[in-house]
């Protein structure tokens, strides 16, 4: 299978993965301005909505939205638990993917647009805060999102926590979401993902 990215956009997080699961894959890297690859492909011609991730299955099929494509990628190896099989900590888990999706990510992530209003600015950051905050009493008592297990959502939550450095939003005030952007860093998986990506 092959892996569509952007050097340390939100398609880090299905690399992660890949990662995790020692999977074998290929990488394409795709330049989001152009809409095109590394091997001058028009981008667009695989995903038409022209962002990162999209995953190209074995089968020729192409999967897109990285949250989706986590899910797929850990059902591939289930025994590896990097999400539940089924039952109610799956829907669990699958709640925590979609609240890093729309109440972290889509905020984070607007802070990159240069033409973003400080109005707009101001907003997204007070929502960020308290998002923030409420992340911060989960993991002052567990060592990841779901407890003690490492999964697919926090491959996430690291990617987009990732960002806040670039777009200088600070994180001092939470220093337990620092200290578990180190502790998430320090996985081999997460670091040949960077290293791959060229991000260390």
């Amino acid at each position: 299978m092959k892996l569509y990215f952007t050097p340390g956009a939100c398609s880090l997080a299905p690399h992660i993965i890949l990662e995790e699961l020692a999977i074998t894959h290929t990488l394409e890297q795709v330049d989001l301005k152009t809409k095109t690859t590394i091997n001058g492909i028009d981008y667009l011609s695989i995903n038409e909505k022209g962002y990162v991730p999209a995953l190209e299955l074995d089968n020729g099929h192409i999967l897109t939205e990285g949250s989706v494509i986590s899910q797929y990628l850990a059902d591939l190896k289930p025994d590896l638990n990097l999400i539940p099989v089924n039952g109610e900590a799956r829907y669990q888990l699958q709640s925590l993917m979609v609240f890093i999706s729309t109440e972290l990510h889509k905020p984070m992530g607007s802070l990159f647009n240069p033409k973003q209003s400080h109005d707009w600015k101001e907003a997204s950051t007070t929502i960020l805060s308290k998002r923030l905050n409420w992340l911060k009493e989960r993991l002052e008592a567990q060592s990841f999102l779901t407890g003690e297990q490492f999964t697919i959502a926090d491959a996430y939550l690291f990617t987009v926590l990732n960002w806040a450095k670039l777009v200088d939003f600070d994180l001092t005030p939470w220093p337990v979401l620092i200290s578990y952007l180190e502790r998430i860093a320090k996985r081999p998986a997460v670091q040949q993902a960077l290293k791959v990506e060229g991000l260390i």
